[in-house]
């Protein structure tokens, strides 16, 4: 790879530019911004945490904790920023899809009022598949890793 592109960041992707990159919405969308971008290699995400969230009403009322399944989520969405922000015009009107996980851990509760640092780095690409080794922390502690697999394919 060349360590001249590698090492160019993107601005900041905010909501409304990573709805034009993903099909996620509300209520399943989980990344809110994206603050760094080096294409090819890695980003950050942010999804802040609200008690306003669907999901604290049944998880658990007296104790709100997200879901680690939505955590992993976070991770995959944000995965895939990177392959649609890497690959620019050649990702446009393609899907990224989660294939696989491994290694999953979840060491912390994240609650309301958190702000989830979602960091992913490309470990692997061959063809239309990429790999990441993805790590989320809030305030500097980490709280959830995971490796993903996902692959870009054409929209129907």
């Amino acid at each position: 790879m060349d360590t001249k592109t590698s090492s160019i960041r993107s601005p900041d992707i905010d909501i409304e530019r990573i709805m034009t990159m993903i099909p996620h919405r509300y209520p399943f969308l989980l990344v809110d911004r994206v603050v760094e971008v080096i294409p090819h290699q890695s980003a950050i995400g942010i999804k802040n945490v609200t008690f306003n969230e669907h999901y604290f009403h049944g998880h658990f009322p007296s104790a709100p904790v997200m879901p680690g399944v939505l955590i992993v989520e976070s991770m995959a969405q944000t995965s895939a920023l990177l392959v649609v922000q890497s690959l620019g015009a050649e990702a446009e009107g393609k899907l990224v899809y989660f294939m696989s996980i491994d290694g999953a851990r979840f060491r912390k509760p994240v609650i309301p009022g958190d702000q989830m640092l979602i960091h992913v780095n490309k470990t692997r690409k061959h063809g239309k598949v990429w790999k990441f080794s993805c790590e989320v922390k809030v305030d500097g502690a980490l709280v959830a890793e995971a490796k993903i697999t996902a692959m870009i394919i054409d929209s129907e």
